[in-house]
This record gives C-alpha cells, structure tokens and sequence, in this order.
C-alpha cells in the first residue's frame, strides 16, 4: 500500500494577525484557565482500546501518534549519537497525560522518566499503565509521577533527585496552555530549561498559531472547524491580538474540550532564548510528514496511522465526501491499487500543528534570535 497522505492542505500563507500583534502582553481576563483544564483532563474516562478503534478520529489520533513517535525517535537518536557509552538518557515528559508516550521511551531504551501533568486522575493512570508495563518486561527505565501545574509550579524541588540533569525535555499538544500569561510562559519554560542538561533537546507539538487565525479571517466569523472539530473565539477578544491570552476554545470529537491559546511563535522563540534554549527546527506537520515518511513508512502501517483507500471492509471513518483527494489521486495514478490516506475533516485538524525543537546552549552563550539559523524552518 502506498503511503502518499491526501487531503485538502491548509493555506501556507505566512500573513497572521499573530504577526502583527499589539504590545499588551496579557490578554487574560481570568485565572481560572489552568483549573478548567485540570477538570476536563480528569474527567476523561478511559473507554479502553475497543471503544477508540470505532472513534471517527480513530487515524488522526494514530497519526498524531506516529508523528510524535517519529520526533522523539528523532531527538532521542540525536541525544544517543552523542552521549558516552553506558550514561543514563534521563527523560522529563511534561504534561504526561495518561501516559500515551510511556511505550516510546521504552522503545528508546531511556533509562529514567519524570512524568508531570496538571491533572491528578491523569497522572495516576499513568503510573498505573507504567506498572502493566514493567511487569510484562524484564527491562523497564525507573520512573517518578508529579502532579503539578507546570505553567506555575517549579518542578525541581519535587524531583526524587533535584540535581538531575535530562537528556531530553517532551511536550507533547499542551505547551500552548501557558501563553494564558507572560509569567506562565517563563514558568513554564523555566522547568524545561532549569535541569536540562547543555545540548540536550526540548521538542513539542503545539497548534500553529499563523493557520488558526488564517483560518479564522476566511471564515469571516469567530469560528471555523468541521464535523470533527471547531475552534471558536470569543466575540470580544481585540484585534490586534495579545501576546498572550489569546483565548479560544477548542473542541476535538471525544478528545478535547477546554480553552487553549494562541502561541505568537517569535515571542515563544525570544522567551526561550533566555532561557538558553536555541530554535533548531520547526515544521508544520504536512511537511514533517513528508520529511520522515519514508523512514517511519513501516510503523506507519504498523501503527494503522492511515486509512486504507480504498476501504477493505467497505467502510470509511467519514462520509464518502471526506475523500475527493483521495479520488483524485486514483485519476492521476490509476494502476495504484490501495494508498494510505486521512478524511478531510482529519486532514484539516492534524494540518493545524506544527513540531518544534531547542537545544539547551552553554553557561555564557548568547543566542541570537533576530538571525535564523535552523536546520530546517518549513512554517
């Protein structure tokens, strides 16, 4: 089966009202953000295996998946590449969740894993899917479980060994939670940075701010999504929009439903910078894809992180409609028997990403923001 991914493609424009943003550095007209997303997290019922693979989004959360396999396979080869033979990789998983990336930190061969998420009920199912973990494996890594808020609690006085260094900081589709505010920013980025060791790697997935409010202005309303999501502002948040608190709320079928906001990139870069994180790389998920598909081909299949077009079994996630694209595909190449591909309606939600990565510099170093040199910036 080929593994070329259709779908409509976001706008690559680079005009954004992010790009032009006021000066007013919090938009945020309340505290109470950080508790709303406590509640949603610890609410979420764990419906088992059984009730995700009947999910609508069924392969856009395993794609979502995929791509987060490939990043940290990514980092984590670097780290490897260029620590001494038999040294510990340490892991600091921010914003853990329920433990979703447990596996691969296991498949990476990391040797500790300091898992931290705002919501209590998460957190303990996580600890919970370590421990079914290693006891079906002789080799586990050794792993601690904090709860916190990371945009405005420190992390290094609840550490078992607050002198730890890490290899590797991860935050996966939750950094955006802290732009609410300037000093949940530095907060934030205060833990990534505090214990990591010089050249080691914090990567993430946030939303693109540029798409959003692209989207948003073609909509010519406050909101815009599909059948699977909507992303909807509030009527009076002002234009030009704040650098932080620049509130939305979105929703994800089954998933998501909580405020977020908007992450003005050039201002997440300067605030990273002083904190000695460099920007190495950025692309939005379409075009990282593209970059590793090859490499992860296998897992992809592996993982079922595409949809099988057309279906085996006669049946799609998503309306017949959802896979012009995918037709299409089929007119221009028409001895192609099967191709992997995502709905529309998918496509349009996981096009709203893109990946980062930093690079913790030396004591001293100054990193200089207003000169790129990345090894690869496709946003």
């Amino acid at each position: 089966m080929s593994s070329s991914l259709t779908g409509n493609n976001a706008s690559n424009s680079e005009e954004s009202a992010t790009s032009k943003q006021g000066d007013c550095q919090d938009g945020s007209k309340d505290a109470g953000n950080s508790s709303v997303v406590e509640n949603h997290y610890n609410s979420i019922e764990e419906r088992g295996l059984g009730h995700r693979n009947q999910s609508t989004i069924l392969y856009l959360r395993n794609f979502n998946n995929w791509m987060k396999s490939m990043l940290i396979d990514e980092y984590l080869g670097q780290v490897t590449s260029h620590k001494k033979q038999g040294l510990p990789i340490k892991v600091l998983d921010m914003c853990c969740g329920k433990g979703g990336d447990l596996f691969k930190w296991k498949k990476g061969n990391v040797n500790h894993v300091v898992c931290a998420d705002i919501a209590a009920n998460a957190v303990a199912d996580c600890q919970k899917r370590y421990e079914d973990l290693k006891s079906k494996n002789k080799y586990m890594f050794s792993a601690e479980f904090i709860v916190a808020d990371c945009t405005k609690e420190l992390l290094r006085s609840k550490y078992k060994d607050p002198t730890v260094l890490f290899d590797l900081v991860s935050c996966q589709f939750a950094f955006h939670y802290c732009f609410e505010s300037l000093n949940q920013a530095e907060t934030m980025l205060h833990n990534v940075a505090d214990c990591l060791r010089p050249g080691g790697y914090f990567i993430g997935t946030i939303p693109n701010a540029v798409d959003i409010v692209g989207r948003k202005r073609k909509a010519k309303q406050n909101w815009f999504g599909n059948r699977v999501f909507t992303i909807t502002f509030e009527d009076d948040l002002p234009e030009p929009y704040p650098l932080f608190g620049a509130k939305y709320n979105f929703h994800l079928h089954e998933v998501v439903d909580c405020p977020e906001f908007l992450v003005h990139f050039p201002t997440f870069e300067r605030l990273a910078a002083k904190f000695g994180l460099r920007l190495i790389k950025k692309a939005r998920f379409q075009n990282y894809y593209e970059e590793m598909k090859r490499k992860g081909e296998s897992l992809l299949q592996h993982m079922s992180a595409l949809e099988t077009y057309p279906p085996v079994n006669g049946k799609l996630v998503g309306p017949r409609s959802d896979y012009t694209d995918a037709k299409e595909y089929f007119r221009e190449f028409p001895g192609q028997k099967y191709i992997g591909t995502l709905s529309r309606s998918e496509w349009e939600v996981c096009t709203i990403y893109i990946m980062f990565a930093f690079q913790k510099v030396n004591p001293g170093e100054v990193i200089n923001t207003s000169t790129k040199k990345m090894t690869n910036v496709s946003c």
